[in-house]
């Protein structure tokens, strides 16, 4: 090869070697633009989300009305119940199950009034809002129909904190009032937060069975009311059969469980009297509108057509029955569509409730 080829490869490679350095140059420089272009809008987001928070917080609306609690055994529609309440421009209503209860939902909170707002917070606050801000919610995980829920923990931590802060003399309602104030101004999308509130409404199965968590309810809200379904036993046992299969498999177990409730309602309504109404499922599913009347008026709320239709965040909603159905609004057939018991199940809970359950017929609102 002659000086004269040896030189033109040489170009050639040097030339090469420059286009690819320049080449390398520009990927990197666009790559380190991509790279700033992320932290400024990461940056940016993140302060939108502090301005959010901040201008949410200097809007919070103080949420100091009693509590109305619906806290029978499972499967007698206390979920349906809450999602009849949804919507009414008097209500503030939970959106799911209220679970505050400490260490789990169906104890009420015992609260140390020597620990502090941080300890308060932690006992109080219930982790499943981060699940359905995550998924949405839904009434169970396999349903379809899912509701978009927009909630910011640590802004409620904040204005849990804020509103503590506030507080010249500490009881154990100012601590119940801040959380509920940080609870409702957390949740983003609520479209029912503003007017006047004369209730929260809220449904924890079981929390009413037990005696204590009764009497710190209603020292925590001499105000506060307790609304408790029945449900026929012989309805009952079947329907929690199927959607509870591993708590309610045998039926001298569930009916015992069952009693257990019906004895707590007779208690609750004999100690708190007029502060305690009990109410049918049956009627509830059969005579919705009679008997959301009534409620209004225990409640002391006007009554609207949006109390006769089950939704959550004003978004219609299918029944909640262990016996689905495809359309939205109240099944009122129920019976026709729950297996039929055997002749042994039968006898065992009607030879189990014979005594409980007319009982507790007797203090039933009655409808014509």
């Amino acid at each position: 090869m002659n000086s004269r080829h040896r030189e033109k490869e040489k170009d050639i490679k040097q030339g090469l070697s420059e286009r690819v350095i320049s080449y390398c140059i520009g990927r990197y420089a666009k790559l380190r633009y991509k790279i700033w272009m992320f932290r400024k809008e990461s940056n940016e987001s993140k302060l939108n989300l502090q301005d959010l928070s901040r201008i949410c917080s200097e809007h919070v609306l103080p949420v100091t009305s009693p509590l109305a609690l619906m806290a029978q055994i499972q499967g007698n529609g206390g979920t349906l119940l809450n999602q009849l309440f949804d919507g009414h421009p008097e209500l503030h209503v939970h959106p799911h199950e209220l679970m505050i209860g400490y260490p789990e939902k169906s104890i009420w909170p015992r609260i140390d009034l020597s620990d502090g707002p941080q300890r308060w917070f932690e006992v109080l606050f219930e982790d499943i809002v981060s699940e359905y801000n995550r998924e949405g919610y839904k009434l169970e995980r396999e349903d379809k129909e899912t509701f978009p829920f927009v909630f910011i923990s640590s802004l409620q931590r904040e204005i849990f904190l804020h509103c503590i802060d506030s507080v010249q003399s500490m009881t154990m309602r100012a601590i119940f009032d801040a959380y509920m104030t940080s609870y409702f101004g957390a949740w983003l999308n609520n479209q029912n937060y503003y007017g006047l509130k004369k209730f929260i409404t809220a449904y924890t199965p079981r929390l009413g069975i037990i005696k204590e968590n009764m009497e710190s309810f209603f020292e925590v809200y001499p105000d506060g009311r307790l609304i408790s379904v029945v449900r026929d036993p012989k309805s009952w046992f079947p329907s929690a059969q199927k959607r509870w299969p591993g708590s309610f498999t045998e039926v001298g177990q569930a009916v015992s469980a069952w009693n257990k409730s019906a004895q707590a309602i007779l208690w609750n309504k004999e100690r708190y009297g007029d502060r305690v109404c009990l109410i049918k499922f049956e009627d509830l599913v059969s005579q919705t509108k009679a008997v959301m009347r009534y409620l209004a008026d225990f409640l002391a709320i006007e009554f609207h057509d949006i109390l006769l239709v089950p939704t959550f965040n004003k978004f219609p909603m299918k029944e909640d029955t262990s016996f689905r159905t495809e359309n939205h609004g109240i099944v009122s057939s129920l019976h026709a569509e729950e297996r039929k018991l055997k002749g042994q199940e039968l006898n065992t809970i009607e030879r189990m409730t014979s005594e409980t359950y007319p009982l507790v017929l007797k203090e039933v609102v009655r409808f014509a």
